[in-house]
């Protein structure tokens, strides 16, 4: 499966040549050790809460891999303040809605890929779908991302604004992994209890995004807006491995006290633990959008400032 990428990848680097600007080139030095304490914190954060939940959370392997994980990020942020050419120069978190805008983008990704992993997990575990089917089933979710994202999420966007299209999208989330949490253990209907909420999700995930994405990056300045980018896809990955890693283990928590404490089939117990991680998700969901209505401003529109930034991702 991952080599299928191999072919895609060398294609891809192939055409850049051809079909990108060589941009422009400035002198400068690459910033190794913030990189290396940077990667090195985040790598050791996720593997210790990914690992928590068979070590223990309590135990001297994940404690000391977090407290490991504090003192490199302590040492990047040093680092930051005293090298004349840092990897990531810190006022850049000056920028207006850019620091509110990565903590909505990892609660997105929090809420986001667990929906996904636990949805494929009920529909194969607890539904009896293969693999095949169950990537089937989840194609006109995929679908609908695509369609809305090009096709409708511009215009909505441009009508509603960047703020409220946030809002909106992530209260669209909140509701779908609500509707999630009604999927029966018995033998369920895709047309009823997963198509609907997946296709809400789709909505929500369309109008999320691209706005917390223009959020992050209307207000910096032009030699900052890749930084920014970067910071913004970043915190969307790291969101999404500890959000993933923290529902995997409530919903394992979850379904051995179902399975320890008698009188549930073991089944209805591992539904109960997916249908507790899609609760989670839609409380994650539903903070983000808290986040987004009380902290992010509404982007700068002198200029038709929000008109182009509207239009450039879906260009």
């Amino acid at each position: 499966m991952f080599l299928i990428n191999v072919p895609i990848g060398i294609a891809v680097l192939a055409l850049i040549r051809m079909l990108l600007p060589d941009g422009t080139r400035q002198k400068g030095r690459v910033d190794y050790l913030g990189a290396i304490s940077i990667t090195g914190a985040l790598i050791l954060l996720v593997y210790a809460i990914v690992t928590a939940n068979d070590a223990g959370w309590t135990s001297v392997q994940t404690v000391s891999l977090l407290l490991t994980s504090a003192a490199l990020l302590g040492t990047f942020n040093i680092i930051q303040k005293r090298n004349r050419e840092p990897l990531m120069p810190l006022r850049i978190f000056k920028t207006p809605n850019l620091l509110a805008s990565n903590i909505v983008m990892a609660l997105l990704g929090a809420a986001w890929i667990p929906m996904w992993f636990f949805l494929n997990l009920y529909l194969q575990q607890v539904q009896g779908y293969g693999a095949f089917e169950s990537g089937l089933a989840l194609l006109p979710m995929t679908a609908a991302i695509m369609v809305l994202m090009i096709g409708a999420s511009s215009r909505v966007i441009s009508r509603l604004g960047v703020k409220r299209s946030l809002v909106a999208g992530l209260g669209l989330l909140t509701l779908a992994m609500l509707m999630f949490v009604a999927t029966p253990y018995t033998k369920g209907s895709f047309a009823t209890h997963v198509l609907p909420a997946s296709l809400v999700a789709a909505g929500g995930m369309s109008l999320a995004y691209i706005p917390a994405l223009m959020s992050a990056v209307s207000h910096a300045r032009k030699e900052d807006s890749g930084l920014a980018s970067g910071i913004v896809n970043t915190s969307y990955q790291i969101g999404s491995a500890l959000g993933l890693a923290i529902m995997v283990a409530i919903a394992s928590a979850q379904t051995i006290i179902d399975e320890n404490s008698g009188g549930i089939r073991s089944i209805e117990a591992l539904n109960n633990g997916f249908h507790l991680a899609f609760m989670t998700a839609a409380i994650v969901a539903a903070i983000a959008a808290i986040v987004a209505f009380l902290v992010i401003k509404k982007p700068n529109t002198s200029g038709g400032m929000e008109k182009d930034v509207v239009v450039a991702p879906t260009g």
